[in-house]
């Protein structure tokens, strides 16, 4: 994690000179203010992982002599056969779409949200799948 905090403060020190040269040169406000807020968040990011990175034990990322294989691990859990989130995309999809066409096409799309959110979140706790 340590190199991961570097490469963040780094940037923010890039972001930094690039916000006051835009600032001096452009005379324009909004994306001034937009390059301070990125070096505010990338400082931020960058803080908290040099800090964290002091309070955990040394990752393989750190090790200079070790393989990409030694940071490997377990993901988590997929389901391999759930339909869930082909609704959910559906669902956002359609919801975007209705900033773009009109606002009644998300209301039309909230129901296969809720469908495809409540149906991921409780698949595991109908039918054969259901832990006694």
């Amino acid at each position: 994690m340590k190199i991961q905090g570097k490469i963040f403060l780094g940037l923010a020190v890039f972001l930094l000179a690039t916000a006051i040269v835009y600032g001096a040169w452009s005379k324009e406000p909004v994306g001034t203010t937009g390059l301070f807020l990125a070096f505010g968040l990338t400082v931020m990011i960058g803080y908290y992982l040099a800090f964290t990175a002091r309070r955990v034990d040394a990752g393989a990322q750190d090790n200079k002599e070790a393989d990409v294989a030694d940071d490997a691990g377990e993901l988590g859990f997929f389901s391999p056969h759930s339909w869930q989130p082909l609704t959910l995309g559906l669902g956002a999809a359609f919801a975007f779409l209705g900033v773009a066409f009109g606002w009644w096409l998300v209301y039309v799309s909230a129901p296969i949200l809720l469908v495809g959110l409540f149906g991921w979140v409780f698949e595991y706790y109908h039918g054969e799948n259901r832990t006694q």
